[in-house]
């Protein structure tokens, strides 16, 4: 389905997303990252914060690693401030690169068994397709925050793959 490979690129891919987006929260003042937009998570604020839960989640999976505390409902706040969000961020793409960079073709092609909380059950899917999830959910939510920091007016970074540099 996916090679290692594509998946360390990805890896990089999310990390200097979500780098460029810091840089843009900083940018704005603190009720801009925290106003209601409509968004499904509400704020920029609060759609980076399900995005990190949603990584923190899915990495538990994956390495084993601590989950995040709670659910889905409520994972809008999981950190405070922009300052604990940019600290556990950082922290949370390192974790990501690392795994990545550890992972193998074969491995990859593999299976993933879990509890699933939201199914109630235990879950047997293949690996690469849950990946492929990971980095699918990483890209709506960038796409969301993107939006939200336009219509904030703020400069969004770009996020186009073939622009990321070599070296990120």
């Amino acid at each position: 389905m996916i090679s290692a490979s594509y998946v360390r690129m990805m890896a990089a891919y999310n990390r200097w997303q979500n780098g460029q987006l810091t840089e843009c929260f900083l940018s704005l003042p603190d009720v801009e990252l925290r106003r209601e937009r409509g968004a499904y998570f509400g704020s920029i604020l609060g759609t980076a914060n399900h995005l990190l839960w949603g990584d923190l989640m899915w990495m538990s999976r994956f390495d084993g690693g601590d989950k995040p505390a709670g659910g889905i409902t409520g994972s809008e706040a999981l950190c405070a401030d922009l300052v604990d969000w940019q600290s556990a961020r950082k922290d949370m793409d390192a974790r990501i690169v690392a795994w990545a960079d550890g992972l193998s073709d074969e491995r990859l092609a593999g299976t993933l068994t879990w509890f699933s909380g939201a199914a109630g059950h235990e879950v047997t899917k293949p690996l690469g397709m849950l990946v492929v999830h990971m980095y699918n959910h990483q890209t709506h939510h960038h796409g969301q925050i993107h939006k939200m920091l336009t219509e904030a007016d703020a400069k969004a970074p770009v996020s186009d793959l073939f622009f990321m540099p070599e070296d990120a």
